[in-house]
C-alpha cells in the first residue's frame, strides 16, 4: 500500500498516486457503470486511496459511480475530493445536450454558481451522489472567468464549510498557474490541483505557483501528468491540452521518450514520478477507464527510475535545471 502525504496543515493525507475520475465519467468515450465501478475497486486494492471527482465529470456520473463502490468501504479506507462551481440541472424541453467532451451525456446541463448558497448546495448535491456525509477535499473548479466571484462568495463559502467540519481541506483546481498563484497568495488554501503545468513536458509552475506554495505551506496535487495523452504516447495527432499536439511539443515529447528509453524507463513511469520530486507536491492523479489501466499505471509508478535519468534530461535541455528531482522510490 502506498503511504500518505499531508495536505498543508489540514490533517488530510493522500496517497502519492491517486485516481482521477474524469475517465470513468465517460471522457472522450463511454464507460459502462460496471466497468467504472470495477476500476474504482481496483484502484483501492492497488493503493490508489485518493479518489478525485467532480460534478462536471459525466454530469454527475463519475460521482455516482464512485459512490456506488464507497458504500461498501470503511470511511477511513479512502480520501475523497470533489469540486464546486458547476452545478447540474435537468435539460429544459427542446434544450440540446452540452456534453463538453463526455460521451452519452445524461439529460442534464451544467451551470455556474459561485454564490454562498450555490457552493453549499453543490457540496450537498455531491454528498448525495457520493453517498457520504463529509468530504476530505473540495476544490473551486476552473474559475478562470470568475475570479472576483471566488473572492466575494466562493472562497468564503468553502472556508465556512471547512470550519463546520463538513469539508476537511479546501483548494482550487485549474489548468493555469497565474490565477492559482494569486489564490494561494491571497487565500487560506490547504491545497491546489494544478493540471498539466508541472510535467516532464511543461514545468511552467516552477516560475510562480510552486514557489508561492512553498512559501505559504500549501500542498499541490498534480493532474494531467501525461499532458492529455502526449506523454503517454507521443505520436502524430496525440492530444496536448485536449487538442492535437503542435509539432514542437511532439518533437520535445519524443526526445524525452528517447532519453527515458536509453535508461530502460517507460516514458509514462517517468512522467508519473517526476512531479513528486518537488517538496510541495503531495501527489499525482491519473485517469483510468478500466481495472487493467489501474494495474498498468500502478505497476509503472512502482518501477525503479535510475537517478541518472534526470541529469541526462537536464543536459539535453529537456528538463528545467531548477526542477527538483524525485527520490529513487515513491513513498
Amino acid at each position: 500500500m502506498l503511504g500518505r502525504r499531508m495536505l498543508g496543515r489540514s490533517g488530510v493525507g493522500v496517497s502519492p498516486l491517486g485516481l482521477g475520475g474524469a475517465a470513468i465519467g465517460g471522457l472522450y468515450e463511454p464507460v459502462g457503470a460496471r466497468r467504472a465501478e470495477d476500476t474504482v475497486r481496483r484502484a483501492l486494492e492497488r493503493g490508489l486511496r485518493y479518489l478525485d471527482t467532480a460534478p462536471h465529470y459525466g454530469l454527475g456520473r463519475s460521482e455516482s459511480r464512485i459512490g456506488a463502490v464507497l458504500s461498501g468501504v470503511p470511511r477511513d479506507g479512502y480520501v475523497l475530493s470533489t469540486k464546486v462551481g458547476r452545478r447540474l440541472r435537468p435539460l429544459r424541453p427542446g434544450e440540446p445536450p452540452d456534453p463538453q467532451g463526455f460521451a452519452d451525456p445524461p439529460p442534464l446541463r451544467r451551470y455556474w454558481d459561485w454564490s454562498e448558497g450555490g457552493i453549499r448546495a453543490c457540496v450537498e448535491e455531491s454528498l448525495s451522489r457520493l453517498g457520504v456525509d463529509r468530504l476530505d477535499v473540495v476544490y473551486l473548479h476552473d474559475p478562470d472567468d470568475h475570479e472576483d466571484e471566488v473572492y466575494a462568495t466562493g472562497y468564503p463559502a468553502l472556508a465556512k464549510l471547512r470550519e463546520e467540519g463538513l469539508v476537511g481541506a479546501i483548494g482550487a483546481g485549474m489548468n493555469q498557474t497565474a490565477m492559482l498563484t494569486r489564490f494561494v497568495h491571497r487565500l487560506d488554501l490547504d491545497v491546489v490541483l494544478c493540471a498539466g503545468r508541472y510535467t516532464l513536458l511543461d514545468q511552467g509552475a516552477l516560475g510562480d505557483l510552486l514557489p508561492e506554495c512553498a512559501r505559504r505551506g500549501t500542498s499541490v496535487i498534480v493532474g494531467g501528468v501525461f499532458n492529455s495523452g502526449l506523454l503517454a504516447d507521443p505520436r502524430p495527432g496525440a492530444p496536448y491540452d485536449y487538442k492535437p499536439a503542435p509539432p514542437d511539443r511532439l518533437r520535445r515529447a519524443r526526445a524525452i521518450a528517447r532519453v527515458c528509453a536509453a535508461h530502460g524507463v517507460p516514458l509514462r513511469a517517468a512522467a508519473m514520478r517526476f512531479p513528486l520530486g518537488h517538496p510541495s507536491v503531495a501527489g499525482v492523479i491519473v485517469g483510468c477507464r478500466g481495472p487493467e489501466e489501474v494495474d498498468d499505471n500502478a505497476d509503472l509508478f512502482a518501477r525503479d527510475v535510475p537517478a541518472a535519468l534526470w541529469p541526462d534530461l537536464r543536459v539535453t535541455g529537456l528538463l528545467d535545471p531548477a526542477a527538483p528531482v524525485p527520490a529513487k522510490e515513491p513513498t
